[in-house]
């Protein structure tokens, strides 16, 4: 009669087992806009066309593009953020492994002597038994906790999700390493370049001295002439070491996100490149897109989706489970019968666990779980106008910032028109040195200038791109993917 009540105890229970309480996670949204901002008139424009997540490529600089692929394999940041993918995937399975069933073995032996004086003297033992005794056990358990409710299963969901916000903040970190590379690397030209108009700039002053002393030989220049000459050239070659400092510490900045040693890709580097170009246009897609690229924004959608699978299973531990448990082996007081069949024993069943009085605490943690809840919400809606602000910003900024780079490039060619024209004039002795050194001087400060809108108009491209949250594709390994199932 039992068997028939345990089996339908059995069968409801697994029919039970389908049912899962608690909110379902559902994405997010938010009114978005439909198009970014209107954009003023610039040379490289920004267009609403799908991104290019290798936009690196856009440089037109192959030596850029050497760096990048490297940096997907040897930066030590991404194999770190790997392998806490693995740690999240391993306590996933963890936690997938609480719904299976268990099963352990445990065998034993022991010599042992009973009290006459405890409990056992309460009972008659047996004409002849002795007390002391040699007693062999043999024991196989297995139980498996049925989940009624849905407890493991949201708690394998919370898991799951913890995996995909690892994965989104390895991406984070995949996007920050190739901003950082381009960044360097844009910063590092455009210092070499300032090196070659100084080292330009003190060849022609070295030839303005040596034009200065041979007039002065001749008698038609002063020592004033004489001493501004060489305190321009003097003056030039000082902010020479300057310049070459930053070159070696930007080459090892770069080294850095490579794994290289300092100096290791001195050799590489100190050849001779121009700066590289900007890209006639520039994609930005559309804000609606943004929230399903960029890896902050997915990194928050993924806690909101863990923090709401753990409400449900707070929720699930309001309601009982039942767990099957059973176990069976052999128990003899000698070797020699241990395997036999009467020394045979087992017990199996199931076990009800019914909450009956927690002192608040299943109360509090589901506040506290749907307070987390709340609290993600927020900070993903918070990501996701973030994420909104920097594109427009990065936007006007480059636009802006291109306009500077023109009027800057106008100042420059003035410069050097006046520079000409004033050599021109004291050759034939129309004026004096004191306009040669205040035109050259103008030159070269309008020539790194000019560099330094470069660098400027570049980096605030790649801050673009990286505010547009595309590039992290080229470090992500196929094992990386999630797929459907999560494993």
């Amino acid at each position: 009669m039992k068997l028939p009540s345990f089996s339908v105890l059995l069968t409801g229970s697994l029919v039970l087992s389908a049912c899962t309480i608690g909110p379902n996670f559902r994405r997010p949204t938010m009114d978005t806009p439909a198009s970014w901002g209107p954009e003023p008139q610039s040379a490289s424009q920004t267009y609403a066309g799908a991104i290019d997540t290798q936009w690196w490529n856009s440089f037109s600089d192959p030596e850029l593009t050497s760096l990048v692929s490297r940096l997907g394999k040897q930066n030590l940041n991404l194999q770190i953020a790997a392998e806490r993918i693995s740690e999240a995937r391993s306590q996933m399975k963890v936690a997938a492994s609480a719904g299976l069933p268990q099963a352990n073995w445990s065998g034993s032996y022991a010599y042992r002597q009973l009290s006459t004086q405890g409990i056992f003297s309460l009972a008659e033992p047996r004409p002849g038994a002795s007390m002391n005794f040699n007693l062999y056990e043999n024991v196989l358990s297995t139980s498996w906790d049925l989940d009624l409710f849905g407890t493991i299963r949201r708690s394998v969901e919370a898991q799951r999700a913890n995996e995909a916000a690892t994965l989104a903040a390895r991406r984070a970190t995949a996007l920050a390493a190739i901003s950082d590379l381009a960044t360097s690397y844009m910063e590092l030209r455009g210092i070499q370049k300032q090196q070659a108009i100084l080292r330009s700039n003190i060849h022609l002053a070295q030839t303005n001295l040596k034009l200065v002393q041979d007039r002065f030989t001749n008698g038609v220049a002063t020592n004033l002439d004489v001493s501004q000459a060489s305190a321009q050239l003097a003056s030039m070659s000082a902010d020479l070491p300057d310049l070459e400092n930053s070159e070696a510490a930007l080459i090892n900045s770069i080294g850095l996100l490579l794994a290289e040693p300092p100096r290791g890709l001195e050799a590489e580097l100190r050849l001779p490149s121009i700066q590289p170009p900007l890209p006639d246009s520039v994609p930005v897609g559309l804000p609606a897109e943004l929230i399903r690229r960029r890896p902050d924004v997915l990194q928050a959608e993924a806690r909101l989706h863990a923090a709401t699978a753990e409400v449900g299973v707070a929720t699930a531990a309001f309601y009982p489970d039942i767990t099957l448990a059973g176990n069976m082996g052999t128990e003899s007081f000698s070797a020699a019968d241990f395997f036999s069949l009467p020394a045979k024993q087992f017990s199996v069943g199931p076990t009800l666990n019914v909450p009956v009085f927690e002192g608040g605490r299943l109360i509090s943690t589901l506040q506290f779980r749907k307070a987390a809840q709340r609290e993600a919400i927020l900070n993903w809606r918070s990501t996701v106008l973030n994420a909104w602000r920097e594109v427009d910003d990065a936007m006007t900024a480059y636009a802006k910032s291109q306009s500077t780079h023109a009027l800057t490039e106008q100042a420059f060619l003035q410069n050097q028109a006046a520079f000409n024209a004033a050599r021109e004039r004291y050759k034939q002795g129309a004026t004096d040195y004191l306009n040669v050194v205040a035109t050259q001087a103008s030159l070269l400060s309008s020539q790194s200038a000019l560099s330094i809108s470069q660098i400027r108009t570049e980096k605030t491209l790649v801050s673009l791109y990286r505010a547009l949250g595309g590039g992290w594709q080229y470090a992500e390994p196929t094992s990386l993917v999630l797929n459907p199932s999560g494993k």
